[in-house]
């Protein structure tokens, strides 16, 4: 009886093992259904996938408004670190944007001083200045980013980032010159920005991101003449792939 006892009580483990080893893999995929934005970070995953991206310019510059197509690649390099609000994860990423586009007001006159080169005289004149859609390119090569403490389906992140915007015309429009004479500004401009954003999944491995970000146009004097992009804000929606 004590042997039959024995065997009962191992059979039984055997079940139970056997349950157990089948349940568990459930149990982790239930997990990471449950809470996909933890599950998703903990792997210290790579992050991929296209967004659209558009926005206008604040200030003296609130007429231009901008359009762009692209696509993000992004690691996330550490574990969690930190405490309070401000524990996250660092991450480092860039965007190829191979549609960028600016819509600026038409070609105009614009009023300006002159100077008369015989007199040495300012005086005001009407100047013919360019305008119309410029379209280019953009790199994003470097975006430090922050993402903070998941929660269930949402991570918060905040990023600092610098890049570079190729465009077919000089941008921005400015007074035109002869051709062949110096002047104008340039067909390249940097684009040094901050910004702020979330992942929202929808799925393990699956998230909506949304971004708001600052963003300054400026050739660096690369032009004659750098009337630049002093701020426009820039807002993106994309569809992110997270995995190892």
């Amino acid at each position: 009886m004590g042997v039959d006892r024995a065997v009962r009580i191992r059979n039984l483990l055997l079940v139970l093992a056997a349950v157990c080893i089948a349940v568990l893999p459930v149990s982790a995929q239930s997990a990471d259904a449950d809470r996909p934005a933890a599950a998703a970070l903990a792997s210290r995953p790579w992050e991929y996938g296209p967004f659209f991206q558009g926005g206008t310019g604040v200030g003296d510059r609130s007429d231009f408004k901008f359009a762009a197509a692209g696509f993000r690649l992004g690691k996330v390099l550490s574990p969690q670190v930190g405490g309070g609000i401000f524990r996250g994860q660092f991450e480092l990423a860039g965007e190829v944007l191979p549609y960028w586009q600016a819509i600026t007001p038409a070609p105009h006159l614009q009023q300006e001083t002159c100077r008369d080169s015989a007199t040495g005289l300012n005086y005001p004149c009407q100047l013919a200045v360019g305008g119309g859609t410029f379209t280019g390119v953009s790199l994003t090569p470097v975006i430090f980013r922050w993402d903070f403490k998941p929660g269930r389906r949402i991570v918060p992140w905040f990023q600092a980032a610098g890049g570079l915007i190729y465009t077919t015309h000089k941008f921005p429009p400015d007074v035109l010159v002869v051709h062949g004479k110096p002047g104008g500004t340039s067909v390249w401009n940097f684009s040094p920005q901050g910004g702020i954003g979330i992942h929202y999944f929808i799925r393990p491995g699956r998230a909506i991101s949304l971004e708001a970000s600052g963003v300054h146009i400026s050739s660096a004097s690369l032009g004659d003449r750098n009337p630049g992009v002093n701020a426009s804000v820039q807002f993106q929606i994309g569809y992110t792939f997270f995995g190892k």
